[in-house]
């Protein structure tokens, strides 16, 4: 079969494996639209998002063939040689369990499931962290002991009944909250981030912040406005935020880590592209995105984030 007979998206993927390049670096490669150009239109703009889309089932399935190969064709031997080989980030990354009182059971499951994503994605990322699991304890534990007892089995993690901050020097800690006026423009390894394990569904705001104040700790929001454009809450659950920074340490492109991490129902665009389209271009988008409000005028850093579908905050780290 001839070349000009193949899917455009096979002969997409031989090109890439022939070059080598990587999805991040792909989209970093697409020129730019400067200030002065004309205004992007609907159908480009929903190409733009299509294209986003399938670039980020690909990479995600690309990932997971390579893990599947590696277990079947690799004995026990081979993947503890790869495992080794596994760049170790210093970097520490604290979820706060502090608010177990503050959440019903309901809650309690989802963190929950949130904390067992984050510890899954860092045992298999390229650039794993320090993971801390601080007060640990009350509800949290109980539901950890009745439906997933494994936990105790848990390795490269740190679960400790104690607080933070009997644990991690008070200069190494920042606190990541949407309600702080400073905005991360890097990771610095040497930190402790720490982030709300909190589902509450909006009715604690603020309150990571004013522990943050009260222990006189740094605190810092991610630069998710200076990259995102989104229709809900720019409240992301722990999980999310967890995901963000590790594929920041992978490619420390915030842009591709926001875009890679998260979910289609938030209905981000890029922030450059979202300030030159117009209210009505965001009609119709592809399938899985929500569109912006109409109306809405385009700002570097939203004063009035929304609520997404189901009105809930799943923890108070981005804004």
């Amino acid at each position: 079969m001839s070349s000009e007979m193949l899917p455009a998206s096979i002969e997409s993927t031989n090109v890439e494996e022939k070059l080598g390049t990587s999805d991040g670096e792909e989209e970093r490669q697409e020129p730019r639209v400067d200030a002065g150009a004309e205004p992007i239109s609907k159908r480009q703009l929903k190409k733009l998002m299509k294209q986003k889309q399938e670039k980020r089932k690909e990479k995600r399935k690309r990932k997971k063939l390579e893990r599947r190969q590696l277990e079947s064709n690799s004995d026990g031997n081979d993947r503890k040689r790869v495992r080794r080989d596994v760049a170790r980030s210093s970097l520490r990354l604290v979820i706060d369990c502090s608010f177990d009182d503050l959440m019903v059971l309901k809650d309690i499951k989802k963190l929950h499931k949130q904390i067992q994503r984050c510890y899954a994605e860092n045992r298999r990322a390229s650039h794993p962290v320090q993971f801390y699991l601080t007060s640990h304890g009350g509800q949290l534990k109980k539901n950890m002991d009745e439906n997933d007892q494994g936990w105790v089995n848990w390795k490269d993690i740190h679960i400790k009944s104690e607080h933070y901050s009997e644990l991690i020097k008070k200069e190494d800690l920042v606190y990541l909250t949407s309600d702080s006026p400073n905005v991360l423009k890097d990771l610095d390894e040497s930190k402790a981030y720490v982030i709300g394990g909190l589902v509450d569904h909006n009715h604690h705001k603020g309150l990571t912040f004013k522990q943050a104040t009260s222990y006189g700790i740094e605190h810092a929001q991610l630069p998710l406005a200076d990259f995102v454009k989104m229709n809900s809450r720019k409240v992301l659950a722990v999980n999310h935020v967890f995901e963000i920074i590790l594929e920041f340490l992978e490619t420390r492109d915030w842009q591709e880590a926001f875009f890679t991490i998260l979910p289609q129902r938030k209905g981000a665009v890029p922030a450059h592209k979202a300030c030159e389209s117009s209210p009505q271009d965001h009609q119709s988008l592809p399938e899985g995105w929500d569109s912006a409000s109409e109306g809405e005028s385009c700002r570097d850093n939203p004063v009035s984030p929304q609520k997404d579908e189901q009105g809930q905050q799943s923890s108070p780290v981005l804004q």
